[in-house]
């Protein structure tokens, strides 16, 4: 297998691991309702409480939540009691900003208990961007060491939500953590079988850097300004020249991303 088949499928079932296996309990529980704001939030909290607890999203999956605009039925629920999650998974650390907007409108600022995902989690900063400017990258959840990180964070602060099934929750976030460690020790082994691997990649949008550090591998340039911004011309010729100075190997693309771009870096 060479070595870019390799990374395609790597990705590929990391993102499908995330959605896991869980058993069915025998034993009935009253059942609390968690709310997360980010689609992988869901695999990881359904994972952790599998069917003692109700899981929501608090936005539809055609959605994406960088420019998530709040809508008012995503007020109503919150202001619903009979709707509202007992508690909420966010990863505030500049990925779901609309949340605090839905929960102030809502006017339930310290009323309703966040579950901080990202709480000790090691943060780095977007690599390659064109800017000199430091940006926290928030795409924590893309990384097997900072998801696993976030899994147990979640477990123990739903257990501290959730007593009756705390030791439950931990057990559960222990097994997930074990079969995403496994994943990644199954693939470093076959990488580490490549032979004369000098991989520089460039992506459209800077979501990948926790991910493909971890197999050391280095993104040199992202193409997008910050995430649902067009590059203007200089900033794209900038990043055309840093991707010819460094001789990148690869360039991941983006269904969504316009066409012309892909086209002028391309030639």
């Amino acid at each position: 297998m060479n070595f870019f088949k390799f990374m395609f499928w790597a990705m590929i079932l990391w993102c499908t691991s995330v959605s896991g296996t869980y058993a069915h309990s025998e034993v009935e529980f009253s059942k609390i309702c968690v709310g997360v704001t980010l689609h992988p939030y869901y695999s990881f909290v359904k994972n952790i409480v599998q069917d003692r607890a109700e899981v929501v999203s608090l936005i539809g999956s055609r959605f994406n939540p960088h420019n998530y605009q709040p809508q008012p039925e995503d007020i109503k629920r919150l202001v619903d009691e009979e709707t509202r999650p007992q508690v909420i998974v966010v990863n505030g650390i500049g990925h779901d900003e609309f949340v605090f907007r839905i929960i102030a409108a809502a006017r339930l600022n310290e009323k309703i208990p966040l579950i901080y995902a990202n709480e000790g989690v090691s943060l780095v900063p977007v690599c390659g961007t064109s800017s000199n400017e430091k940006i926290v990258n928030s795409h924590t959840f893309i990384g097997i060491n900072s998801a696993s990180q976030q899994i147990y964070n979640i477990a123990r602060r739903l257990g501290e939500v959730d007593p009756q099934n705390a030791a439950f929750y931990r057990k559960n976030a222990r097994n997930y953590v074990r079969r995403l460690r496994k994943l990644k020790a199954k693939y470093m082994q076959r990488l580490s079988g490549l032979s004369g691997i000098d991989f520089r990649c460039a992506t459209f949008h800077g979501g990948y850097d926790y991910l493909l550090q971890e197999f050391g591998l280095q993104v040199v340039a992202v193409i997008e300004p910050k995430h649902g911004v067009k590059p203007s011309a200089v900033e794209l010729a900038d990043t055309i020249q840093k991707i010819k100075q460094s001789e990148v190997s690869v360039l991941f693309s983006e269904m969504d991303f316009p066409d012309n771009v892909v086209e002028t870096i391309k030639t």
